[in-house]
């Protein structure tokens, strides 16, 4: 692994976890076929419930400070949007863009536009998805075989936005076999920062396997690394 990754992915966390400063996690999962990730349709209950998450080790993860306090609310900048999202660990590296109408394109990750939901530092859940295919949030899927996806526990997601801003999260619960229909249930009633993903178990409305960090810092950003070229492509 390249150390600059390694550092950010898995160091930095370990470091911190002798603090004493404690996140309460959970892993919960089991798995189907990857496919796709549209949250954007209506569908039927499912008969696999959403089981709450149940405690497992704590990670220790306070805040790590940037030097630069994360906007609030107040000072949220409005034109302000996520534009790519990495999982170092995972070698997930994806533009991200605002949601269109149909089948969601691929070699991209959306991010879901909703007035109960937010972009990152403005204190709200944002919500990212896309679908579970090679060089997308497939290792995701594949990771949460593992263990019941407990080596996610930990790992570092990063967010930039069009601002050039960079925000960093921290994978704290895998939440597997979530209903079509109740995907949004838990983030639309979040009322503090969060970072959610969600990619598919399988086609159109079969459960989704949903992944949440909690905020570490953010910092100022190169504007060429913030701002990659999407080339979203119709995968329909």
């Amino acid at each position: 692994m390249n150390p600059t990754n390694w550092l950010r992915t898995r160091f930095i966390p370990a470091v911190i976890t002798a603090l004493g400063v404690t996140f309460l996690v959970a892993g919960m999962l089991s798995f189907t076929n990857p496919v796709t990730a549209d949250p954007l349709a209506t569908s039927s209950p499912t008969d696999v419930a959403v089981v709450d998450p149940t405690p497992s080790p704590l990670i220790t993860l306070p805040p790590i400070s940037s030097g630069a306090p994360t906007p609030t609310s107040s000072a949220f900048p409005a034109d302000r949007v996520a534009s790519r999202v990495r999982i170092a660990a995972l070698k997930i590296d994806l533009p991200v863009i605002a949601p269109r109408g149909g089948y969601p394109p691929c070699d991209v990750a959306i991010y879901f536009g909703d007035e109960r939901l937010g972009q990152p530092g403005q204190g709200r859940v944002t919500y990212l998805y896309g679908h579970a295919r090679t060089g997308m949030f497939l290792p995701l899927l594949d990771a949460s075989k593992d263990a019941s996806g407990k080596k996610m526990i930990g790992m570092v997601v990063e967010v930039w936005t069009n601002d050039d801003q960079r925000f960093l999260y921290v994978i704290t619960n895998v939440r597997r076999h979530v209903p079509y229909d109740e995907v949004f249930n838990k983030p639309f009633a979040g009322d503090s920062e969060q970072l959610w993903l969600q990619t598919s178990e399988g086609v159109g409305t079969q459960p989704k396997l949903q992944v949440v960090a909690e905020p570490l810092s953010n910092e100022p950003a190169d504007h060429k690394e913030a701002n990659p070229v999407a080339k979203p492509r119709n995968c329909a």
